[in-house]
């Protein structure tokens, strides 16, 4: 299969080389990623640098970057902090054609500035939902699942596809007290409404994640039929620990995409078996990626990452992201007929991404992410997700691919962005695009 990727690359260098100066063959195409190795969210935040790492380093080593330029995936250490975070997008957002802020909180800060520098905004399966809506957030991309869609999933696959069924029901929502952990609010409460549960948002405090027995005191008192939990770094771990000290039945404790991280489970090990998260990725440890990885990567002892940690659910993500971001790039390489792009170019490739079954075996990435695609008007493209399950050693498939309710989260994502961009008029909107065709 690593034939397919070889010659992908050098049909698009091939064809870019001819109408390339030759200073360009210097050129490198940066590419920052806001990472966050250390505080009380490094233990997530590792793996999943670590797989976006390796993947651009594949490529360098592979293909000599994307279409012949190299990639520089220089990292500015935020430790999740709001703050920091924004003062590492101001230092690298000179030459870079993206900012990756990997925080919600983050996220929000930067957003008013794209506007004016004009730099896209990738923030997988994070963010603010309603950056789904391309017409009001222009530079703003969630690929390939927002945290409504995430929210939608979760119902659907505890009420067995009739949320209907939830009623009279209680779901505690045991989230970060963070913007992170209450962005799915709106959609949960709208769902609560309409179908009649009752939902019992619990925070966890930034102070409080390793120690939340005031909290599983709360669950353990309203004994609900459901926790999902919105959990980051140290909070997840703190969580599953308390579940299982307090007997929470796991086959009832289901987490966002971030709460699925391996090394939180094997804590409690054989303990933690039953409990559950929906994942918009999933490892596939046989895909052909990753025997290019070691050829090109491990084996020359430039990654990172340990051998358990290429195994997680967490690791692989981070190769998925990387491979969103540089099938952008290749798309606008291609479209716009240069190597060297600059951030408008990468936008519209980020507005037309086409991730087919095809492509994805082409990349040797087959069933890793679901197939999606992006448009003016849709910045996410709501690939879908899977439910995965910690057998008391790993996370395995639980479910068949599931969707959102796009017939529901459509409008939210609409009315949202434009609630948006009335509070913070003057907002700048593409008239041009059909949000609506999303």
């Amino acid at each position: 299969m690593k034939h397919f990727t070889r010659l992908a690359a050098a049909a698009l260098a091939v064809t870019v080389a001819a109408t390339s100066a030759p200073a360009q063959e210097t050129e490198e195409l940066f590419v920052p990623n806001l990472a966050y190795r250390t505080g009380p969210f490094a233990a997530t935040g590792i793996p999943l640098m670590n797989g976006q790492r390796d993947y651009a380093q594949m490529l360098n080593a592979r293909d000599g970057g994307v279409g012949g330029v190299m990639l520089n995936f220089e990292e500015c250490e935020t430790g999740y902090n709001t703050q920091k975070g924004v003062e590492c997008y101001e230092k690298t957002k000179g030459e870079a054609i993206v900012t990756q802020p990997w925080s919600t909180g983050i996220t929000l800060q930067v957003l008013p500035k794209t506007n004016v520098d004009k730099i896209p905004v990738l923030a997988p399966g994070y963010g603010f939902s309603p950056m789904a809506d391309g017409k009001v957030f222009q530079w703003a991309f969630n690929v390939p699942g927002s945290y409504w869609d995430a929210a939608s999933m979760i119902l659907k696959y505890i009420s067995g596809g009739d949320l209907g069924s939830l009623n009279g029901k209680t779901i505690a929502f045991l989230h970060l007290d963070h913007p992170y952990g209450k962005e799915p609010l709106p959609f949960m409460e709208a769902m609560e409404k309409e179908h009649g549960f009752k939902l019992e948002p619990i925070p966890v405090g930034l102070k409080e994640m390793q120690n939340q027995s005031a909290q599983w005191l709360q669950i353990r008192r309203l004994r609900p039929d459901y926790v999902v939990m919105w959990g980051w770094g140290a909070m997840n771990a703190g969580a599953i620990t308390e579940a299982v000290k307090t007997k929470f039945p796991m086959d009832k404790f289901v987490g966002v995409w971030w709460s699925s991280h391996d090394a939180d489970l094997r804590i409690v090990g054989e303990k933690g078996k039953g409990y559950k998260a929906i994942s918009f990725s999933r490892p596939v440890l046989d895909a052909p990626v990753l025997s290019d990885l070691e050829d090109y990567v491990y084996s020359k002892g430039d990654s990172l990452a340990s051998e358990e940690e290429r195994q997680g659910v967490f690791y692989n993500r981070g190769l998925v992201i990387s491979m969103i971001l540089t099938e952008a790039i290749a798309t606008a390489q291609k479209h716009f007929d240069k190597a060297v792009i600059g951030p408008e170019d990468l936008r519209w490739g980020l507005e037309n991404l086409n991730i087919t079954d095809e492509r994805l075996e082409e990349l040797g990435m087959s069933g890793m992410v679901a197939p999606f695609s992006t448009s003016c008007g849709d910045h996410t493209g709501h690939s879908g997700g899977w439910i995965l399950e910690w057998d008391g050693e790993k996370f395995v498939q639980a479910s068949d691919h599931l969707t959102p309710d796009s017939e529901v989260i459509r409008p939210m994502e609409i009315a949202g962005a434009k609630a948006y961009a009335e509070e913070n008029a003057p907002w700048p909107v593409n008239e041009s695009c059909d949000a609506q065709a999303g």
